[in-house]
């Protein structure tokens, strides 16, 4: 069977062509190749350049090959953090036509790593705190959304930085199944395998002396059940409030999107006697902030980034002129905001040296200013503006934040 290259976008296949394909995984050589940090993989995994692109190359049979990447599309559609599948190949043969393993070919996610690899650094606890949080979000998404991912563990998570936070993305769908809703059973083994290949890392790490005296693999993997199930029961419980009461309602709508989630469905029931009403969050997602963000600016980022800088956007807007919330002759929000992009944010961005910035993206740059800013007016007693914190943070903090950070796929040049 000749050469068959299946990809998401037509520029890509061109692209792709300039890899190695008649090679094993194994053999391809230094030159196609990014030294990035990987998870442990059943297959044989590379990072490789695709043109301007970093891609990750998974070798493994057609079927599963196929079927993972239509899930992974899957997901893309329904709005999950999981990496962009860009291309199946089949049909490869060696030189002297003997039959290769197909490969799925997934975009490298920007200024990410894998959870594996930050558990072999010395980690503060507040930063545990984050990875599992994030983890559990992840999770708790993917089960809202039918998916029981089957594989979930260290090596098959991605994490990258969100305001201070960290977003976690699914890496490997291998295993995974789509179903219209999962059943208790089924979220509660999908979670139990969670946590066993989340401990068993672990105990793999420590046994190597790589893992820091401080982590408990056993604690870390109930503690990731513990807060998932939190998190599960704040956006699926039911509650009955007093009737009348109806500002109870909202008050858990803002604590959900408090969290990050939108509700899309609810059911509001008086009861018999009519005393009380009972509220059901039938369908939640994430990423409110990220939408509001993204409609009034157009900026698309992650979701405590999102949070961040609407309420920046937001303060801004109070000092102008034509801001009249409410009144038709006023400017509408979307024209502010688009204000506030170019007036403000861009500029501020551009302030920071593109050879200074690192794996950060703008809107991760624009927070980081924002939370300098804010430590230095509270020292100063004063706000002291965004210009002479933009300007102390270049000077002051960037030097040695660039000194600990870890490699990233932006710190690579091709060998």
């Amino acid at each position: 069977m000749a050469l068959q290259i299946s990809a998401t976008n037509p520029e890509h296949p061109a692209l792709l062509l300039e890899l190695p394909w008649h090679l094993p995984l194994e053999e391809w050589p230094e030159h196609h190749l990014v030294p990035l940090p990987r998870g442990i993989s059943r297959h044989v995994v590379r990072y490789a350049r695709a043109g301007d692109e970093v891609v990750a190359v998974k070798e493994l049979a057609e079927r599963p090959a196929l079927r993972e990447y239509e899930l992974l599309r899957d997901l893309d559609r329904l709005g999950i953090p999981a990496v962009d599948a860009l291309g199946v190949v089949t049909g490869r043969t060696d030189e002297s036509g003997g039959p290769l393993e197909s490969v799925l070919i997934t975009r490298h996610l920007g200024g990410s790593m894998p959870y594996r690899s930050m558990f072999e650094t010395t980690m503060r606890p507040a930063t545990m705190h984050r990875l599992m949080d994030a983890l559990a979000v992840l999770l708790v998404r993917l089960h809202l959304a039918g998916f029981a991912w089957g594989d979930c563990s260290l090596s098959n998570t991605l994490f990258r930085r969100d305001a201070g936070a960290y977003a976690a993305y699914l890496v490997d769908a291998e295993t995974g199944d789509l179903h219209p809703q999962l059943s208790v059973g089924q979220r509660e083994y999908d979670l139990d395998l969670a946590r066993v290949n989340i401990s068993g890392e672990l105990l793999d790490l420590e046994a190597s002396g790589a893992l820091h005296p401080s982590v408990d693999p056993i604690d870390f993997g109930n503690e990731i059940c513990a807060r998932y199930l939190k998190l599960w029961e704040e956006l699926t419980r039911t509650s009955v409030y007093p009737a009348g009461k109806y500002h109870y309602i909202e008050r858990r709508i803002r604590r959900l999107n408090d969290l990050g989630f939108d509700v899309a469905e609810m059911q509001i029931e008086h009861s018999s006697n009519g005393d009380t009403v009972t509220f059901v969050p039938k369908v939640v997602d994430a990423g409110h902030h990220q939408r509001q963000l993204l409609r009034l600016t157009g900026l698309d980022t992650e979701e405590n980034q999102a949070r961040r800088l609407l309420t920046d956007l937001e303060s801004w807007m109070a000092t102008q002129d034509d801001y009249a919330p409410g009144d038709p002759l006023g400017a509408r929000p979307e024209v502010l905001a688009h204000r506030w992009v170019r007036e403000v944010f861009r500029p501020t961005v551009r302030a920071v040296p593109l050879e200074q910035r690192g794996s950060m993206d703008p809107a991760e740059i624009y927070h980081q200013l924002l939370e300098h800013r804010w430590y230095l007016s509270e020292r100063a007693q004063h706000d002291i503006g965004l210009d002479m914190a933009v300007k102390d943070y270049i000077d002051n903090v960037l030097p040695k934040a660039l000194a600990v950070l870890p490699p990233t796929v932006d710190d690579v040049t091709p060998m």
